[in-house]
C-alpha cells in the first residue's frame, strides 16, 4: 500500500482523494484551516449559515463522473437555476433578468437590442462549437511539455484561430448594439477574476455553459454540502485528516520528497506527495523555487482579490434574486482601473448572493442571508485594508437605495474579510481569490503543472494547475491529476 499525503483540504484535494480512496492508497490530508473545504467553505454566525466562496456551480454533470469514478452515486441535490441571475445599472430602477430562454430574454431586453433571440443564438453557437472542439483536446488532457501542448492546439479546428485573438469585449461589440447587452455577457469574465478587455473572446463558452448547455445550479443546505459529502465518504473510506497544520518546508532524496514539514516542525513522510495549495506559490513559498520567487510570482498575472461581506438581516427582502450583480455606470473605466488601484473604488460593482432566496434553512425564519462579494486590487497594489469599513458602508448604503430597503437598520449580524483575511487564512497569494489568470500565457501547458518539475513524487492539483479556475475545472484537474499518478505509482 503506498501512502499519500495531500496538502490542503480545497474541492481539488478532496476530489483527488474520493478517486484514489478506492484504489488502495493510505490517504492522509493536511489542513491548514480548522474545517475542510478550502475556498468552498461554510461560515455559521448568529443563527445565519453563509457559503464562504463560491455561490453556485455549473456542469454539473463533472460531479456526476467524479462521483461515478469512486463507485457511488452522486449524492448532491441540485436545483436549476432560472432566472440565473438579475442585473442592476445604476440610474435604473428595474433589474435585467437573464433567462434561459432566448425567447424570454428577447422580451426582457425589448426596445433596448432588437433581435437578441436571433444575435444571441449565434454567439452561443459559436462559443459552444469552441467548447466542444477544445474540451478534450485541452480541458481534458495531460501534457508532456510545451510542444505537445502545442501539437494538441493544432487539432483544433483552424476557423477558431481568429477567436483566440480577439479579446471578449471585441466579440461582444461585433455583435451586439447595446452597452447593457454587451456589459452583462461580459460579466462572466470575472468569473476567471479578470475583465473582458483583457480575457480571450474564446471565454464566452462560459456564456454557452450558463445559458444553454447545463446552466447553474445552488445545492439543496448550501454548497458546503459537497464538501460534506465528500468528507463523509472519505471518512467512511479511512481517509485521515488533520487540521490546524500547516506545511512549510520539505526535504528530498535523489529527484523524490522524502518528508514535509508542518509549522510545527514535525515531519511528515509519504510515498506520493499532492499539493492542493496554489500551485505557482507552493513552489515558491515552500519549494524556494528561484522561478517561483515574488517578484517572479508578482509579475504575473493574478485573478481579482475579494472583499467578501456576510450580512445576517432581519426582514424578507423582495427585490433580490438567489444571484444579483450590482453595476455602475463607467463600466470600461471602472474595468481597466479596479485591479490595479492603490485605494478602495468610490464607486464600488459588486455581486449580491441570497441563498435564503432557495434555501430558506440558512436564515432564521423571515430573515435573509446576504453575501456581498465586491472584486478590489490584490495586496500587490493595495497593501492595507484598515480602511475597509468605509468601502463596506458604502457598498451596504448603495445597496440599500437600489432595492429600496434599509440594510444598515435591519443587520443581525455582519462578518467581513479583506484580501489580506483570506491571504492568511487560504494562502492565496497577494489575497487573489481564484488564483492565476487565464491569459494565453498562463493557460495549458503555460500553466504551473500538474507534477512537479523536480521531484517525482509530487503533484499538483486545484485552480492555478491545469486546466483553471472553476468549481468543474477543479474537479477535471482531480482526474487529470489521478490518471499521472496511477501511471506512474500504480497499486500493484
Amino acid at each position: 500500500m503506498k501512502k499519500i499525503n495531500i496538502i490542503g483540504s480545497g474541492l481539488g484535494g478532496l476530489s483527488t482523494a474520493l478517486r484514489l480512496s478506492n484504489k488502495g492508497y493510505d490517504i492522509t490530508i493536511i489542513e491548514k484551516h480548522s474545517t475542510p473545504g478550502g475556498r468552498l467553505n461554510i461560515l455559521e454566525q448568529d443563527g445565519f449559515t453563509f457559503d464562504m466562496g463560491p455561490s453556485f456551480m455549473s456542469m454539473t454533470y463533472e460531479f456526476d463522473e467524479l462521483f461515478n469514478s469512486a463507485g457511488i452515486k452522486n449524492p448532491l441535490v441540485m436545483k436549476e437555476l432560472d432566472p440565473i441571475y438579475q442585473v442592476f445599472f445604476e440610474g435604473r430602477e428595474k433589474p435585467f433578468r437573464i433567462y434561459k430562454s432566448l425567447q424570454k430574454l428577447e422580451k426582457e431586453f425589448s426596445g433596448v437590442e432588437n433581435n437578441l433571440a436571433e444575435k444571441l443564438e449565434k454567439y452561443l453557437n459559436k462559443g459552444g462549437e469552441f467548447f466542444h472542439d477544445t474540451e478534450q483536446i485541452v480541458v481534458k488532457s495531460n501534457y508532456k511539455n510545451k510542444l505537445d501542448y502545442i501539437l494538441k492546439l493544432a487539432k483544433v479546428p483552424k476557423k477558431h484561430l481568429p477567436y483566440i485573438y480577439r479579446t471578449m469585449w471585441k466579440e461582444l461589440e461585433n455583435t451586439f448594439k447595446s452597452e447593457e447587452v454587451r456589459v452583462i455577457f461580459s460579466l462572466v469574465a470575472f468569473f476567471l477574476g479578470s475583465t473582458p478587455f483583457q480575457t480571450p473572446s474564446i471565454y464566452s463558452l462560459l456564456s454557452y455553459t450558463e445559458l444553454k448547455h447545463n446552466g447553474y445550479w445552488s445545492v439543496n443546505k448550501g454548497m458546503y454540502s459537497i464538501v460534506k459529502e465528500m468528507v463523509k465518504i472519505l471518512e467512511a473510506r479511512n481517509v485521515k485528516f488533520v487540521f490546524n497544520t500547516e506545511i512549510i518546508s520539505t526535504g528530498n532524496n535523489n529527484g523524490k520528497v522524502s518528508q514535509m514539514i508542518d509549522q510545527n516542525g514535525k515531519v511528515w513522510e509519504a510515498d506520493i506527495f499532492i499539493s492542493n495549495s496554489d500551485a505557482a506559490s507552493f513552489r515558491g513559498k515552500v519549494l524556494k523555487r528561484e522561478k517561483f520567487s515574488s517578484d517572479k510570482l508578482d509579475a504575473m498575472h493574478w485573478t481579482l482579490a475579494p472583499l467578501t461581506i456576510y450580512l445576517g438581516v432581519k426582514g424578507k427582502i423582495n427585490n433580490l434574486l438567489h444571484h444579483n450583480y450590482f453595476l455602475g455606470s463607467n463600466f470600461r473605466n471602472y474595468a481597466d482601473s479596479i485591479f490595479t488601484s492603490s485605494i478602495s473604488p468610490q464607486k464600488p460593482y459588486y455581486y449580491v448572493n441570497a441563498s435564503s432566496k432557495s434555501d430558506e434553512s440558512c436564515a432564521p425564519e423571515n430573515h435573509e442571508n446576504l453575501f456581498i462579494l465586491c472584486p478590489v486590487p490584490d495586496l500587490r497594489y493595495k497593501k492595507s485594508w484598515e480602511d475597509k469599513d468605509e468601502l463596506v458602508n458604502n457598498i451596504i448604503e448603495d445597496l440599500s437605495k437600489r432595492i429600496n430597503f434599509d440594510i444598515q437598520k435591519s443587520i443581525v449580524t455582519k462578518k467581513i474579510l479583506a484580501p489580506d483575511d483570506w491571504e492568511k487564512m487560504l494562502n492565496l497569494y497577494r489575497g487573489s481569490g481564484l488564483g492565476l489568470a487565464h491569459d494565453l500565457n498562463q493557460v495549458g501547458a503555460y500553466r504551473p503543472k500538474n507534477k512537479d518539475e523536480e521531484f517525482s513524487n509530487l503533484f499538483y492539483v486545484g485552480a492555478s494547475t491545469t486546466p483553471g479556475t472553476g468549481l468543474p475545472m477543479v474537479v477535471i484537474s482531480s482526474k487529470l491529476v489521478t490518471e499521472r499518478i496511477e501511471n506512474e505509482f500504480p497499486i500493484i
